[in-house]
């Protein structure tokens, strides 16, 4: 007979008594500690233990990365917890800011994802003073400027009660990234729990790993060997401009990403005249790397997917703006025989056969089973789910995939995904077909089969692919491996990876107070210059919530009040309103001309401010889009002599926060200047409306717009021109007349 735990805040028979889950629990309560405890082994009963000790002492936080996690932890606190559906609180973007605050202030047990703590953080909508207890789930996310660890600063300082808790199956498979984890979200203890160990063993299930190798058809070689010797010759290209050691088509796709980083470096030197060699050398580079990712889809993925990524090539190639690279690739006759090849192709990727016939084979067998596919692209869970639902009687399958909407290609929102999870459990789908956005944390105790379309390279994600079967049974893991491609390489790889990680498990149980984490601190606290006396107050735009300044500014001690702003970013006093653009954002903002674009913002700044200013932040503005260099440089003098405002150039948002400061506090302290909300979008006359109209055709700028009007007195008049007509006017030569005559006059064809 099962024993279950008996506490006030806990439902009678919900909590099997788990020795292990008890002792790690006791630990938790005694110190920030970090949990690892393999898939599947109850890491969130953990979590609830820790959480039903604290809530006497004030509310608790559960921190987990995406909604369909947190609607499932919270189905499961409802479940178990002895709290009424009041006290537990579902905390997401989808309510909000208005909405939100209540649930806050309701709320004894609040489970969020950290984006929506961190950006009501940064607007001061939420306090963490009163939070007793504050659980990260999938702590090994807890690097970088993951969002985790602006909280866990937060709460450090705000709490009253602190204790944290974090939960993980995959922590890093060394001491470092152990430690940088705990460092970032202030853990001093960690305990590990493996398989190996006899009080959880018992409660373990293996999970039988099988690969499964195929043979690419000869017709699929013939086309990968024509895209291959395009590559070996961009190499030796790349090798003979000195940007590459070596000439072999097998460079990774990271070492191509170096080569493109330290060509981008040479471009930001400055020089008036970079030369063209270096702009070769990112063209060709550029080409590498399709053909590189045409190849290891075409290897891995199958004929389909590699025939839309050629469409993908060819459409950049066709448009105005389509980069040298594509325009080069689909113009050699190599690529065009590889195409045409593949596009006539009445073949099937190998991998499509054996991933049905093992499916068919589980759902035969056991019709009440749950399929788990994994694959690495979207294309290719498209075209599995139509083909496992056109040709296996018992399967009904859905895909699976993040929200971020992408070319012709729409993702699922964050209640899309809750409900095909749910429906996964009832039966209703009984074939998942998922991206990586399946690979973490989802408890669905029926699969008992999971199959990756493709390896793998991480042992996170091999450890998380494998955990969402063999959770109550016996679970079984296919791996499909295409012969002779780097599918083998990635399969060892993070086989090799995940057993250097359990071993590094069982190293760090004994080695773990050699961590030396007791009492750590951040840098932060003892960084006395970002304190001032007096507060400085900042109005921010709601929009830049994201974007690292607001937190950085938060750093400096600086009161940041967020709001829907009609102008600018940040407002740092009643004379001094900054507009922030990412070198991106400033480029695109060139080109891709919006319902309000960079002059229409520069114009509205020196309406409403006497002192306004351009901030562009990051490296590669003359190298992020395929824009010439006097097209920003020409932007850049406009901004600057045209509209007199001046323009500071950052590296990153640390430096951008840096200088707000540094500007606040002179206006407000030295001369006690106050921000003041006293801007709107200035209207638009009819001259500017009619210039703006004209300024959107291509290679036609604000100047040049006049220009065309005073000529022609109306836009009708403008449209209506000749080419020869069009040269007479000033700054409008036989190319930009050409132009403008062509997107006026050319017939109009959809793809």
């Amino acid at each position: 007979m099962n024993e279950y735990i008996s506490h006030p805040f806990i439902k009678e028979s919900k909590l099997e008594k788990r020795l292990y889950q008890l002792d790690l629990a006791g630990k938790a309560l005694n110190e920030d500690a970090l949990i690892v405890l393999p898939t599947g082994l109850g890491k969130t009963a953990v979590a609830v233990l820790v959480i039903a000790s604290r809530l006497e002492k004030g509310k608790c936080l559960f921190l987990s990365p995406t909604k369909p996690l947190v609607e499932q932890h919270s189905r499961f606190f409802n479940d178990v917890l002895n709290l009424s559906e009041e006290e537990i609180k579902v905390y997401t973007g989808e309510n909000s800011p208005d909405e939100r605050k209540p649930i806050w202030e309701e709320g004894r047990l609040i489970v969020a994802t950290p984006q929506v703590i961190k950006n009501d953080l940064l607007a001061d909508r939420i306090s963490l003073e009163n939070v007793a207890h504050l659980t990260f789930d999938e702590a090994h996310r807890g690097v970088g400027d993951y969002a985790y660890n602006y909280i866990a600063d937060r709460y450090l300082k705000e709490s009253k009660n602190i204790r944290i808790l974090g939960i993980t199956a995959s922590p890093g498979s060394n001491k470092e990234e152990i430690r940088e984890v705990c460092e970032n979200l202030g853990l001093n203890d960690v305990e590990i729990k493996t398989e190996k160990d006899p009080e959880v063993k018992k409660y373990s299930y293996e999970k039988i790993v099988d690969w499964r190798k195929v043979e690419l058809p000869e017709e699929i070689n013939e086309a990968k060997e024509h895209l291959e010797e395009i590559l070996k010759n961009r190499m030796k290209n790349l090798k003979e401009l000195g940007y590459s050691k070596t000439a072999s088509k097998d460079l990774s796709k990271k070492k191509l990403l170096n080569i493109q980083e330290k060509l981008q470096n040479k471009l930001k030197k400055k020089s008036p005249n970079p030369p063209k060699k270096v702009y070769r050398g990112l063209s060709i580079q550029a080409e590498a790397i399709k053909l590189k990712h045409l190849i290891d889809v075409l290897e891995t993925e199958g004929v389909e997917p590699a025939i839309e990524y050629i469409k993908k090539i060819k459409s950049e190639a066709n448009t105005s703006s389509g980069s040298k690279a594509s325009k080069r690739l689909i113009n050699e006759l190599k690529f065009k025989k590889a195409s045409h090849k593949l596009i006539n192709l009445d073949k099937r990727h190998p991998k499509l056969d054996e991933a049905e016939e093992i499916i068919e084979d589980q759902l035969r067998d056991n019709p009440d089973s749950r399929v788990i596919l994994f694959t690495n692209y979207r294309d290719s869970a498209s075209t599995l789910v139509e083909d496992i639902n056109g040709n296996i009687e018992y399967a009904n399958a859905v895909r699976f995939v993040g929200q971020s909407n992408k070319e012709n290609d729409k993702g699922l929102t964050q209640k899309e995904q809750v409900e095909i999870i749910d429906k996964f459990k009832e039966g209703t789908y009984n074939v998942l077909v998922a991206t990586s956005v399946a690979e973490e944390g989802l408890d669905i105790p029926s699969t008992d089969l999971v199959i990756f379309y493709e390896p793998v390279p991480s042992e996170i994600r091999y450890i998380q692919r494998k955990g969402r079967t063999g959770r109550q049974k016996l679970g079984k893991v296919k791996v499909l491996i295409s012969k002779g491609t780097k599918d083998e390489a990635l399969f060892w790889a993070s086989k090799k990876k995940e057993e250097k990680m359990e071993n590094a498990m069982e190293e760090l149980k004994d080695e773990v107070n050699d961590l030396d984490l007791k009492g750590q601190q951040k840098i932060s606290d003892f960084d006395e210059t970002k304190k001032t006396e007096n507060k400085i107050l900042v109005y921010g735009d709601h929009r830049e919530l994201n974007s690292g300044v607001i937190e950085e500014l938060k750093n400096y001690d600086v009161e940041v009040d967020v709001k829907q702003l009609d102008v600018g970013d940040y407002i740092l006093s009643k004379d001094v309103c900054v507009e922030r653009k990412t070198s991106e954002d400033f480029v695109s903002s060139i080109i891709d001309r919006g319902k309000r674009g960079l002059f229409d913002q520069a114009n509205d700044l020196i309406q409403n401010y006497s002192s306004p200013l351009l901030i562009i932040e990051g490296d590669g503005i003359y190298t992020s889009r395929k824009v010439h260099p006097n097209a920003i440089r020409g932007a850049i003098s406009t901004i600057t002599v045209d509209f007199k405002i001046p323009i500071i150039q950052t590296k990153n948002q640390k430096e951008t926060a840096s200088y707000l400061f540094s500007i606040s506090k002179r206006e407000q302290e030295n001369r006690s200047k106050e921000p003041r909300l006293h801007a709107k979008k200035s209207s638009k006359t009819l001259s500017e409306k009619q210039e703006y109209i004209i300024s959107s055709l291509p290679m036609v700028g604000p100047k040049t717009a006049k220009n065309l009007l005073k000529e022609f007195k109306t836009i009708r008049s403008v449209f209506n021109a000749e080419k020869r007509d069009l040269k007479k006017v000033e700054g409008v030569g036989e190319k930009r007349a050409k132009k403008i005559w062509e997107i006026l006059n050319e017939k109009y064809t959809s793809n």
